[in-house]
């Protein structure tokens, strides 16, 4: 009997909020925006008033007079009205604990589409699981040549590409402040309760951040690569990156080797760092539907010709394997400043006829030109995760890769075989991995992987990391700038009167575009969910529905800009 007063009482309380103590004319809405029911005040002598306020309303045109009053006496001569009183009572609160659960993020980034890369793939696929989580998901980036304003993605994906150009390597120019109105203004608009910036690389992931714990937002940082301690380049970055994760709330790294990397260089304390992997749509990588023949073996390998992913251990190693093995090919596939010594070594060895140049192979051909190998070598210098393995042994291919980095982390041991990055150990790993091929079952190797990686996995996790970081008390300014003060001894110093210029500029604008002047925008409501394959994506109307990287690159490039909520 006292759980039913209680459940009453709320009841009670939620009528005279939802209701008594709204406006005459009121649309009163879910968090979300959607329209419930519009409320007008009753102002007649009749009904009885309560601190000021009538109790009578009218709901829909229909006039209820004395709500509370005579829903009590309605429970005391009616125990069905009771029990369904409770049961409307125990919805509204799963309702309303589930909306409080639900967060508002804005991803930032300067690697997104129509770029191609690991760090792009992690933020769509992360962004369209947690749309079917129930988030609400944001990303903002750059423009891209004439791709600038608003686009809308598959599941409802919302994308800001802000009219900042790439300065160098895709990153935009640092400006400091230059970003500060375009990204309050968006965190307005869409009623963002949370940041998430990706890769240490991007300036604008940077700015974004910093402004963002200026005006109070608790933000989440992911780290993608691993960097050094002795270049100069290095040196910067670890400077920027401690920078910025002096004040930020909690931060993800795709590997436990990235998050010993990145504690050692910000100094942040590691019980804020958690590892979450990378993941891989095994539905776009299965393996080749009859098992190649094993006469002729093809080694492929697909990678940035540079110098970071090994390209000239590469030089080194294709003429020594097929000096040892006749019936050996290879297929190269990719691009970059090292392709001219990949070439050099083709002409000077007589290897034409084995050794195939793909160039550039665009995302989609990828699964076409690994089900066409046995096995995948991967020739890394440094590697926090990497995703090319997932989708090499997804295809059903025995990898053979460096040990560096997260790289030993990706893969169990029967399906990888490592070595040093040295060209002798790498030879003898490719002859150990010729060796036990036979006992490769490439369809049982695609069904391990797709126990093992999941992006419905990732974004669980990811979640968990959210609702964290949103209970984590928030600081005023003279406790932050603290953190700050400890980045070194002339640098914390510049870092704190780069954060007070922030906080100026910030109430600054306040003053000058007051928060009431700026638009909040209608959240997009996306039809029922549709089956793709085994998995279920929701669809907007205005983007074509695809299940695969190929009609997501020719959808996304006829995806109209919607001027009407541009941010110019």
């Amino acid at each position: 009997m006292a759980v039913e007063c209680c459940l009453l009482r709320r009841i009670d309380l939620w009528v005279e909020r939802e209701l008594v103590a709204a406006c005459g004319g009121e649309e009163l809405g879910d968090r979300d925006g959607e329209t419930k029911f519009s409320v007008t005040m009753c102002n007649d002598d009749v009904c009885g008033t309560r601190s000021g306020r009538s109790s009578s309303v009218v709901v829909d045109g229909r006039p209820v007079t004395d709500f509370v009053s005579r829903r009590r006496r309605l429970h005391q001569s009616s125990p069905a009205l009771r029990r369904l009183s409770l049961c409307l009572c125990f919805c509204l609160l799963v309702s309303e604990m589930g909306d409080q659960s639900k967060h508002r993020i804005l991803m930032v980034s300067d690697f997104f589409f129509p770029n191609f890369g690991g760090v792009e793939n992690h933020i769509y696929y992360l962004a369209q699981c947690l749309l079917k989580l129930g988030h609400k998901v944001v990303v903002m980036t750059h423009a891209y040549e004439t791709r600038s304003g608003v686009r809308y993605m598959t599941g409802g994906l919302k994308v800001y590409y802000i009219p900042w150009k790439p300065f160098l390597m895709q990153n935009t120019l640092p400006t400091f402040y230059g970003t500060l109105p375009i990204i309050r203004t968006i965190l307005i608009r869409e009623k963002i309760s949370l940041v998430h910036g990706h890769q240490a690389f991007s300036t604008l992931c940077h700015e974004a951040l910093m402004h963002a714990r200026t005006m109070g937002y608790r933000v989440v940082f992911t780290d993608h690569s691993l960097y050094g301690f002795a270049d100069a380049g290095s040196i910067h970055m670890n400077k920027v990156l401690q920078f910025t994760l002096a004040d930020v709330t909690q931060a993800i790294c795709v590997s436990h080797t990235s998050k010993e990397n990145t504690v050692l260089r910000s100094g942040l304390p590691s019980e804020k760092v958690f590892v979450i992997p990378n993941a891989m749509d095994t539905a776009m990588f299965k393996p080749a539907p009859e098992q190649l023949c094993r006469d002729e073996i093809v080694i492929v390998v697909i990678s940035r010709l540079v110098y970071r992913k090994g390209a000239d251990l590469l030089v080194e190693v294709i003429p020594e394997v097929c000096r040892l093995y006749p019936n050996v090919r290879f297929i190269v596939g990719g691009d970059g400043p090292k392709r001219v010594r990949l070439e050099e070594m083709r002409e000077k060895n007589s290897l034409q006829d084995r050794v195939e140049m793909l160039g550039a192979v665009p995302h989609a051909k990828v699964r076409s030109v690994l089900i066409l190998g046995h096995i995948f070598l991967n020739s890394s210098l440094t590697e926090a995760f990497c995703i090319a393995i997932l989708e090499a042994a997804s295809c059903g291919l025995l990898t053979v890769s460096t040990r560096v980095g997260g790289v030993p982390e990706v893969l169990p041991d029967d399906m990888i075989v490592l070595a040093k990055p040295d060209p002798v150990d790498m030879v003898q790993a490719i002859r150990k991995a010729i060796d036990i091929l036979p006992k490769i079952d490439p369809h049982a190797m695609h069904l391990r992987m797709k126990k093992l990686y999941s992006w419905h996995d990732v974004a669980k996790r990811t979640e968990i990391v959210y609702d964290r970081a949103v209970r984590c008390s928030n600081q005023n300014l003279l406790e932050r700038l603290s953190r700050y003060l400890t980045c070194g001894t002339w640098a914390g110093k510049l870092f704190c009167l780069v954060m007070i210029i922030d906080f100026l500029l910030w109430h600054l604008l306040k003053v000058f575009q007051p928060a009431a002047d700026i638009e909040v925008v209608p959240d997009i409501v996306t039809p029922p969910c549709q089956h793709v394959g085994k998995e279920q994506v929701g669809t907007v109307s205005v983007v074509p529905e695809f299940s695969s990287s190929c009609d997501w690159e020719a959808s996304c490039r006829q995806a109209p800009v919607w001027t009407a909520e541009s941010i110019l």
